[in-house]
């Protein structure tokens, strides 16, 4: 499969790349590998204006200059213009726009570590760039042991196993949000599983207000439920102690406020599944990181590019393309572990799948 020149910011071979990958995963999930387009390209189908510029999709985030590197700057919640000021000493309220101008005045003349570390403890989904995703190491790939790109998730075994299964009559409790979780448990409700979407009495999805149109498509077929979200929330215990796969894309620190231990789940029912899917992955210095589809794309160096070294020039691919692929990735993992009798739990994180693509890597299944 080949993608299409010209459609939805798709060009070029790190597109092709994500297209085959997206089929791939597609396709071991029981879906069919030629919607990798529809599903790699699905905001665009309400019509959304796409670009393949240093301005993401839907707006919130740009590739920015710092000294010495290029960053992904991602701003999609109202509370983080609250923190500009905090990060880059720049009034975020001066008017009623983002102040991107003063951001890219401020970014320039600051190290891109500097400022990434500094964003990213305050919240902030911020980046670097790679120049080159073909040579790049960090201390984050070195410490999950994923610097293969061939493996851009970690399986690890945690409980007993059961009979081989299909997915068909699996339970499935579904707590992540946005993209690329919904997307998984979609995948997984197609293929048969009873699917509960579980969201915060307290904090729904935030995709029933930015996109509610893309939140119904991806939530079709499933039962949906809202519970407390705090450490003893009872009716939470209840749903994951019923559960076959339990998907999730909370930061570690978030699960140990609610309380929650994904091996002690786990192990306490035979043959079941967790699949995590963060940012950066659930091990590691940069396990705590904030990411989303854009900027996670944008440090895997899964960005259209003209010109080398110094003088190269990065754009972005696709609409958040990290999480449709990861959220694929993901259900293929789920699908294979469950017929392998489960007992298992998946680290996937959205930046090495989108590194696996810019490489034009295949999944070692």
């Amino acid at each position: 499969m080949t993608a299409a020149t010209g459609v939805d910011g798709f060009t070029g071979a790190v597109a092709v790349s994500a297209v085959d990958l997206m089929a791939d995963a597609l396709g071991r999930a029981g879906a069919d590998p030629q919607d990798a387009m529809v599903r790699l390209t699905e905001r665009g189908l309400l019509d959304r204006p796409r670009a393949t510029t240093t301005i993401s999709a839907n707006g919130s985030c740009r590739l920015l200059s710092a000294a010495d590197a290029p960053v992904a700057v991602n701003l999609p919640r109202p509370d983080d213009l609250d923190l500009l000021a905090a990060w880059l000493d720049v009034d975020a309220h001066a008017d009623a726009t983002t102040p991107w101008d003063a951001i890219a005045v401020a970014l320039a003349a600051r190290p891109a570590q500097e400022v990434v570390a500094t964003a990213q403890e305050l919240g902030l989904a911020v980046a670097m760039v790679p120049r080159s995703a073909v040579d790049h190491v960090d201390a984050q790939l070195e410490a999950r042991g994923t610097l293969d790109p061939s493996r851009p998730f970690l399986r690890t075994v945690g409980g007993g196993r059961v009979a081989t299964r299909s997915m068909r009559g699996v339970r499935v409790v579904d707590l992540s949000s946005l993209w690329a979780g919904p997307l998984c448990s979609r995948l997984l409700a197609d293929a048969g599983a009873e699917v509960i979407k579980v969201e915060s009495t307290t904090r729904p999805d935030g995709l029933r207000v930015g996109d509610a149109p893309m939140f119904e498509r991806l939530h079709q077929g499933k039962t949906m439920v809202s519970v407390p979200f705090h450490c003893g929330s009872e009716p939470l215990r209840s749903l994951l102690a019923s559960a076959d796969v339990v998907i999730e894309g909370s930061r570690p620190r978030a699960l140990e406020r609610l309380g929650i231990d994904p091996a002690a789940v786990v192990a306490a029912r035979p043959g079941a599944v967790w699949v995590s899917i963060t940012a950066y992955g659930r091990t590691g210095p940069w396990r705590n990181r904030v990411g989303f589809g854009d900027d996670t794309a944008a440090a895997a160096g899964l960005l259209d590019r003209s010109g080398e070294g110094a003088s190269a020039a990065f754009g972005f691919v696709g609409d958040a393309i990290a999480d449709p692929l990861t959220g694929a990735v993901a259900a293929a993992l789920v699908v294979d572990a469950v017929a392998a009798g489960g007992g298992l739990l998946l680290d996937v994180a959205l930046r090495e799948v989108a590194r696996t693509a810019a490489l034009g890597a295949s999944v070692a299944w």
